[in-house]
């Protein structure tokens, strides 16, 4: 339990100053965790949230479900994130959550998420910004896939990916996990499988990424953020930084 609340200090530490009162209102919180498989949805669309969600380990995946059962990707969500924050706001979700990889999720009532927020509103503007971090990151993925061309539009999502592993302290040298499969690449990014190949192709012939066995691994950073026209400044990370 107590890595769950550490899990969620960190991670507002990257955005936040915290004082030792709104940390010790954290770990104060009932947190439930439970583990997910691969591909396990945790929050529906349509459903009523009581709970907020934090991801304690694995990636999760955000996503619309479409009247044809098709799923669209909308963003990604890795260790630290409050993925469903929205939901404090809001009375029924219009989008899921589903695990990418194996999961720990871990769930903390609204009640207590309220309460907390109206004795230390620092805590509560903390956890605002994750929502506006989240909205931050919904406009450069209609960016992406809207105006950049295909091998620009995979290399940003692989940059920003690796960016905040780096924030959320997940890379190993030049590796961080990333269990996303091609047809899932091919449903957050509006490409064709054929597509996804073809572009996954011509990234590893430029020698600045790979990505196999759930693993992303850049090789030439500054490459890679070049080809995909990646800025970081939109994802607002006081203390992060990528050589």
């Amino acid at each position: 339990m107590d890595k769950a609340h550490d899990v969620l200090i960190r991670n507002l530490w990257e955005h936040t100053a915290l004082a030792e009162e709104d940390v010790a209102e954290i770990r104060a919180l009932t947190f439930t965790v439970r583990d997910f498989a691969p591909n396990e949805d945790f929050i529906r669309q349509g459903d009523e949230p009581e709970h907020s969600a934090l991801v304690v380990s694995g990636m999760v995946a955000r996503y619309h479900l479409l009247g044809s059962g098709r799923r669209q990707y909308l963003a990604f969500h890795l260790t630290g994130d409050l993925p469903d924050a929205q939901g404090l706001f809001i009375d029924e979700m219009d989008h899921g959550l589903s695990a990418l990889g194996p999961a720990s999720i871990a769930f903390i009532p609204h009640r207590e998420l309220f309460a907390a927020f109206r004795r230390r509103p620092t805590f509560g503007f903390a956890v605002w910004r994750e929502t506006l971090l989240d909205a931050a990151i919904f406009r450069e993925a209609i960016t992406n896939n809207s105006a950049r061309p295909m091998q620009a539009r995979m290399a940003h999502l692989f940059c920003e990916l690796f960016y905040r592993a780096r924030a959320a302290q997940l890379v190993r040298g030049n590796r961080c996990r990333m269990p996303i499969s091609l047809a899932q690449l091919g449903e957050t990014l509006g490409m064709a499988i054929a597509t996804v190949n073809r572009t996954l192709a011509d990234l590893r012939r430029s020698e600045a990424m790979d990505l196999r066995d759930g693993e992303l691994i850049v090789l030439k950073w500054r490459e890679l953020q070049r080809l995909g026209d990646f800025s970081p400044a939109y994802l607002h990370l006081k203390r992060q930084s990528a050589s």
